[in-house]
Order: structure tokens, then sequence, then C-alpha cells
């Protein structure tokens, strides 16, 4: 037999095409109502429901992709918006290396949202909408031996409905070849009239046999899958859904940390700004007390000293000598005892100085006193903060290094004379005081 190309006969082909063209007749009748349609209003319902669940299952995919798209942008969008901060952000200007760090931190955010979505989401519904397009292959194949089953029968019904008008034929037929024939004749041309329309008849209701088999095996096996197919949709939704919501609750968390890192950092920037422009404000009135009170405590007071950077950026300091605070001690009470008696009634500093002599509860590293004569607001949890009058202790640093130019430790002579606790002491800036 002829072949028209790889694994395809001639024969093969134009049984094809009878098939496609009986087929199509079918249709036409049963359409115009000259033939019956076989209908399983049960299994019609399934089919509906698998369209539904195919359609939605794809809308679904398309507008993920559409999420992910938007994702991206966003991504894009927040790295460029990063960078022109970057750009601009003076090295110089207070957490410059955070604000490096929190760049890479945001990009990092980003790219595992996008992926864990991608993975967790996404490949979930691509892989549930994978079984789509070879069940609904296989419905199509129902539907075209449904058809095949169709045309089988009713070939097989015009047979039978026929078959007496056939044998009427084929009695006349005979006798008329009875008239014309010898009689050795006659009765093999009956049997052969005979055994063709058997043969037919025979031939009709193999093919009905074999067109329902094919028809039903097919059913059977779409009427078990399409139910558990239509259940299995909640499970796929929930556990899609689950995972968008979690890593959205994750996402949004993170962001929003490194997003207060952000708006910490600018307040602190703020802060310093507003700190140097309200120093440099008051440097000419503290330049003026500091002369007037004490000729080796007058600095230069053009601005405010720069509060000390974060531990990672501050400057190496410079080593100081703690002083004995025995003979700091014995030096201010004497000082105590004289030099405000020019200032202040002579009455209340016996009394003040009397009383920190006899008690002796002066806190640890005590150095001397200074009065605040600007105030100063701290911006960090190790400052400490001044109001005008404020009586300071000075103290000294536990370790010299640690101490910063232009700087002082102490604790506010109200609050050890109250509670007898160190813990309230902080650095605060020299240029706003002046020793008393």
């Amino acid at each position: 037999m002829a072949e028209t190309g790889k694994g395809v006969t001639a024969g093969k082909l134009a049984l094809n095409v009878q098939k496609r063209l009986s087929r199509a007749q079918e249709k036409v009748l049963q359409k115009l109502g000259k033939a019956d349609e076989t209908r399983d209003t049960a299994f019609e319902e399934l089919v509906s429901n698998f369209n539904k669940q195919m359609a939605e299952g794809t809308k679904l995919q398309k507008d993920l992709k559409a999420y992910l798209a938007a994702v991206k942008a966003m991504h894009d969008a927040s790295r460029r918006l990063q960078d022109c901060l970057a750009d601009m952000y003076e090295p110089d200007w207070f957490g410059k290396g955070e604000m490096d760090t929190l760049a890479e931190d945001t990009d990092t955010l980003w790219l595992d949202y996008h992926q864990n979505i991608t993975d967790k989401s996404l490949l979930c519904m691509d892989t549930y909408l994978l079984q789509f397009p070879e069940i609904k292959a296989r419905l199509a194949k129902r539907e075209r031996k449904l058809v095949d089953f169709d045309s089988a029968r009713h070939h097989f019904s015009s047979l039978q409905k026929g078959k007496k008008k056939d044998e009427a034929k084929i009695a006349k037929q005979a006798a008329l070849l009875e008239m014309a024939a010898p009689s050795w004749a006659q009765g093999l041309i009956s049997a052969h009239q005979v055994a063709q329309t058997n043969l037919s008849y025979n031939q009709a209701e193999e093919d009905l046999g074999r067109a329902q088999k094919i028809f039903e095996e097919l059913n059977v096996e779409l009427q078990d899958e399409l139910p558990a197919l239509w259940d299995s949709r909640v499970g796929v939704y929930v556990g899609t859904f689950q995972s968008l919501a979690g890593q959205q609750e994750k996402f949004h968390r993170e962001m929003s940390s490194l997003s207060q890192n952000l708006n910490d950092i600018m307040t602190k920037l703020e802060e310093q700004r507003q700190l140097k422009k309200d120093a440099t404000a008051a440097a000419p009135k503290k330049g003026e007390g500091a002369k007037s009170e004490e000729t080796n405590h007058s600095e230069s007071a053009g601005s405010a000293p720069k509060k000390p950077a974060p531990p990672l950026s501050r400057p190496p300091p410079r080593p100081t000598p703690s002083p004995d605070p025995k003979q700091q001690n014995t030096s201010l009470s004497e000082d105590e005892a004289v030099e405000p008696a020019t200032l202040t009634n002579p009455d209340d500093t016996t009394q003040s100085s009397a009383t920190d002599s006899s008690n002796g509860e002066l806190p640890p590293g005590f150095l001397y006193k200074v009065k605040a004569v600007h105030e100063y607001t701290s911006t960090d949890n190790d400052e400490l903060e001044l109001n005008i009058g404020d009586i300071v202790l000075v103290l000294a640093f536990e370790n010299p290094d640690e101490q910063d130019d232009g700087w002082l430790l102490g604790l506010k002579e109200s609050h050890w004379m109250q509670k007898k606790d160190i813990s309230a002491k902080g650095v605060f800036p020299e240029n706003f005081t002046q020793k008393v």
C-alpha cells in the first residue's frame, strides 16, 4: 500500500476522511432534527464545570503574572529611589554607612519577595493548569466517539427496519430469476442474495458494538476524573492565596522595619542640623559668660560642640588622666567655702558646704561643679539634658579614652541629693556651662 507520509498510509488517510464526512453528516442530521442525539445531562454538567474551572484557573494564572510584573516594577522603582538617595547623601552626614546597608537590605527584600511568590504561588498554578489540556482533548475525543456511536446506531437501526423490505425484494428477484434461469441455478442465486443482506446487517452490528465500547470507556473514565478535578480547585485556591498572603505579610513587616530605620536616620540628621543652628545662635552669649567668670574656660563659642558620632565613626579621643578624687574633694571644699561668698548669702553657702563636707556623700569620681548657662536638649540616650541654672556634678570618666573633646560627664546635683543614684549620669557640652 502506498504511503503519503511518515506512518500514514493512503488507506488510513481515506478512512479518516470517511470518518469526518460521516460525523459531519450525522451532526447535520441531528441539528435538522432528522436524527436523534444521545444526551447525558449529568455529564454535560460536569463538562460545564470543567470549562468554568479551566477559565477561572487561567484567569488567576494571568492575574498572578500581572501581579509579579507589578512587583518587579515596584522593585525597579525602589532601587532607583535608593540609588538617588545614596547619590545625594553626603559622606559626612549622620548614618551614611547605615544608609548604604539599608539600601542593600531593601533590594534583597524585594528580590526575595518576587522569588517566593513565583515559587510558591505562580508555579503551583502552572502545575494545576497543566492537566487541563489533556482532559480537554479527551473530552473532544469523547464527543467525536459519541457522534460515531450515534451514526452506527442509526445505521444499524435503518438496516433493521429495512430488513423485511430487503427480504421482499430478494424474493421478488428470485421469482424472476427462477423463470429465466435453469433450475439448478435458482437455489444458488437465492442463497447469494440472502447472504449479501446478512453480511451488511452483521457488519453494521459489529460497527455499532465497537463504537459503543470505545465511547463508554472514555465516558466512564471522564465521569470519575471530572468530579475529582472539580473538587481539587478549593485546595489549590486555598494554598495559592494562603502562600501569597503569608509572603505579603512577611514582606510588609520587614519593609516596615526598614522604613522605620530610614525615618530614624532622617530624624537624627535633622536634629543634628537643628542643634548646630541653635548652638551657632547661642555662641556669643556663651563666650561673654565664660570670659567674665573664668579665663581658662573661655573657648571660642562660634558653634556648639559637635555631638560625638556613633561609636563606629567617633574620632579617636585625646587621653585625659583622671584626677585624684580625694584631692579634688579637698580643694573643692575650700573653694565652696570662699568663692561663692562673693556671689550669694554667706549663711547659705556655709550651710551647703558644711552639708557636703559633713556627710561626705559625693558621687564616686566627683571632680567639680558647673552651672548650666544655656539650655541643652539631649539627642541620645547617653546625654544629659540641661536647663539654665542646673548645677551639675562633673565626674571622671572610668576610661579616659572614652572622653571626647568639648564634652564632660556629669550628674545633676538635685538628682544626687534626692536619690544618691549615679545611673542618671550623662555627657553634656562643656561650653554650655561654667564652673561654680
